[in-house]
């Protein structure tokens, strides 16, 4: 459970404290014992018998009582074991792309005017996965689109300009940090990309992926997750064909897994227990990760600085897998968005949990790993508000923004997408509540 306030950056130039520090503790020495056990319920003999010591023993203050008799050597005291300090562990949650398009943004209309406030309100649509993502240590999202001026105007496809009111719903919904690089990062070009990363700041929202100045750029995007401390190393495959500034190379920054592994040693040095890699990556409505997917993953989880993958762009879920003893989901689809196709599965999505547990001999390693699968309604005559469901609690609590029908058939679709290499065998689990 992440702490009242929500979290924040932390400084990469910081040294990090121990995470705990031994007190000594002194205790008294004991002079010797009796050679006759006392009385079970008698204190500790002392060098001057009691009343209960051995008749052999002379009372006190008999001539006979020798001050300079050798005194026998104290009994070795057993050392009281210092419990130890309970090991750090974490909860950390990840979803699909949040890619707005214009039934999104009608629906917050709709929920603002239902509630006699102007504007927008994206909290509605987001409601149902809010005890997950505030539950978790560490919610990360990754903000696909750039974000318009608040008054618009807006756009979706193909080159979007997304209302900034969802930020605020983002952060009320448990998000603490966003992933920005994608293909959309420069749809509105460096002006929107800019505007982008100050409204997640106004928003209590940390970001990794593109950036404003090389500085911005080089520098480790570290977050709190409890007693932890996480790096987040965000790339994209391109931009869709539109240039990244000559002048600005470092904006928007591009898959090279060299990069990516030099990024993640420095966020281990700044002081990161674990980093995670999150990549815009694969072929659009394909489930299977593509040969390329694969290659990088496992060039990456080889690396002793990376501890985790994944990613997003399919906008369906793509399978989960274990390289190496660690995890890497290759695509978790969309957490919200109204793509217009005929195309199943692409209003299908995943939140993946993963919690970190730390080794007695040092560092963290994934101790259970989870998906949540969820459901986006279609924007219909009939239903004129989207949805954003978490699957397992519409069925049980019969939903009535989607049948059953329709849920049932999408938790199918997930289940086999995350299990398709097998990923059950190696410990993945449903979380149902």
């Amino acid at each position: 459970m992440k702490p009242a306030g929500g979290l924040r950056r932390v400084a990469a130039s910081t040294a990090l404290l121990l995470a705990a520090a031994c007190t000594s503790q002194t205790s008294e020495a004991r002079p010797p014992a009796s050679s006759t056990p006392p009385a079970s319920s008698t204190p500790p003999a002392s060098s001057t018998p009691s009343a209960s010591s051995s008749p052999s023993e002379p009372p006190s203050g008999s001539p006979s009582a020798s001050p300079t008799r050798t005194p026998t050597e104290p009994p070795t005291q057993t050392p009281i074991e210092e419990p130890a300090e309970p090991l750090r562990r974490f909860t950390v949650a990840m979803s699909g792309d949040v890619l707005l398009h214009e039934g999104l943004w009608s629906t917050a209309r709709l929920d603002a005017a239902a509630a006699g406030e102007p504007g927008m309100d994206f909290r509605p649509l987001l409601a149902s996965m809010r005890p997950v993502l505030s539950e978790a240590d560490l919610a990360i999202c990754h903000m696909e689109t750039p974000l318009a001026p608040p008054g618009g105007p807006y756009a979706g496809y193909p080159l979007f300009s997304a209302p900034p009111q969802v930020t605020r719903a983002l952060e009320w919904a448990g998000f603490d940090v966003c992933t920005t690089a994608s293909n959309h990062s420069l749809d509105q070009g460096v002006e929107g990309l800019r505007r982008t990363l100050e409204t997640l700041d106004r928003n209590g929202l940390d970001y990794a992926g593109t950036a404003r100045t090389q500085r911005e750029a080089r520098r480790p995007v570290l977050v709190e997750a409890g007693d932890a401390t996480v790096g987040l190393v965000s790339q994209t495959y391109g931009t869709n064909g539109i240039p990244i500034p000559d002048d600005q190379p470092w904006s928007v920054p591009l898959i090279d897994t060299d990069a990516a592994l030099e990024a993640a040693a420095r966020a281990r040095r700044a002081g990161a227990d674990v980093v995670l890699v999150a990549l815009h990556w694969g072929l659009e409505y394909q489930q299977a990760p593509t040969p390329e997917q694969t290659a990088i993953a496992r060039r990456l989880l080889r690396s002793p600085y990376v501890d985790l993958v994944y990613g997003h762009h399919a906008h369906v879920v793509q399978p989960f897998d274990r390289v190496r003893g660690k995890w890497v989901a290759y695509g978790l689809g969309n957490m919200v968005a109204q793509q217009l196709t005929e195309i199943t599965g692409v209003y299908d999505g995943v939140t993946a949990r993963f919690t970190f547990g730390e080794r007695r001999g040092g560092g963290f390693r994934v101790t259970r790993a989870e998906f949540i699968p969820t459901y986006i309604t279609p924007l219909t005559t009939e239903q004129p508000r989207m949805r954003l469901l978490r699957i397992t609690d519409a069925l049980r609590d019969d939903s009535e923004a989607a049948s059953g029908a329709e849920l049932r058939a999408a938790l199918r679709r997930v289940r086999g997408a995350v299990d398709l290499l097998g990923a059950r065998e190696g410990g993945l689990r449903l979380l149902r509540r």
